[in-house]
């Protein structure tokens, strides 16, 4: 499996005259679970998108493996990065596994029917996100917690080397969305895989990543370690929110809490 490492720089990008990214200069590199954080509306899932290849940048480059990434074929892009979107609709009434399989579509020869490897993984990945006793129920009947785990099982399933995720534990119940996190950790430290997940549990972030993004009013305010991005000062001058951290006690990871202010 390759590995997957994107580039931008100086991007900018907008929506017709409404600026939404602007200067973004980063590097994302294999064996880490980075952490994207900032108010609402600041350009975090754009930057998604743009990572994707979903969308082509204003000026400046976003290159994957020192390619262009909106310049790359779905059927280049699929095997390199799974993107697990903020919310996934299906038009047809899916089951589960139907979904999740379709993760496995980038490793199906055209017009061959799934391998037992396939199946394999589509189990594995119903599994990993303790969706397997809902194999065969329709995505319509699912909860939104349970929707969000098929679509990251889904993402599992496509066994990329780099994966996108927006918001993925946002509909999760507490079990499930640590599990989820858990998950992520493992992919980094045991396969090396290149994770960057849209997150707005700053604590979440905290607990998990290994280094995070800071963006606000579509610029990037911080970028580094937890420690170094997840202060008080940054928190209160990009969320206008008072936080307090303290170091958790089985780690050196902050714990933040949070007071608005007048």
């Amino acid at each position: 499996m390759a590995d997957v490492t994107w580039e931008l720089r100086d991007l900018r990008f907008g929506y017709g005259r409404e600026p939404v990214l602007r200067g973004i200069d980063l590097t994302f590199e294999p064996g880490h679970l980075y952490g994207v954080v900032g108010p609402n509306g600041c350009g975090k899932s754009t930057l998604l998108d743009l990572l994707a290849g979903h969308l082509k940048p204003g000026t400046g480059r976003v290159l994957l493996n020192t390619v262009p990434a909106h310049t790359l074929p779905p059927a280049v892009l699929a095997p390199l990065a799974a993107l697990v979107p903020q919310d996934g609709r299906f038009t047809f009434p899916f089951t589960v596994s139907e979904a999740v399989l379709m993760g496995r579509h980038p490793h199906i020869p055209r017009f061959s029917r799934p391998s037992q490897r396939d199946l394999d993984a589509v189990r594995a990945a119903l599994e990993t996100m303790d969706m397997a006793h809902l194999a065969h129920r329709s995505l319509n009947e699912l909860s939104g917690g349970e929707r969000q785990r098929c679509m990251v099982a889904r993402s599992l399933a496509q066994a990329t080397p780099a994966l996108l995720l927006d918001e993925p534990t946002s509909s999760m119940d507490i079990r499930h969305g640590l599990a989820t996190m858990a998950e992520l950790v493992r992919l980094v430290r045991e396969r090396g895989r290149t994770v960057i997940a849209v997150l707005h549990d700053l604590n979440l972030a905290a607990a998990h990543c290994d280094r995070i993004v800071m963006i606000d009013k579509g610029a990037i305010h911080t970028s580094g370690t937890v420690s170094e991005v997840l202060t008080p000062d940054a928190i209160r001058e990009v969320f206008g929110v008072t936080a307090q951290t303290i170091p958790h006690p089985g780690s050196d990871r902050p714990v933040i809490t949070f007071t608005q202010e007048p």
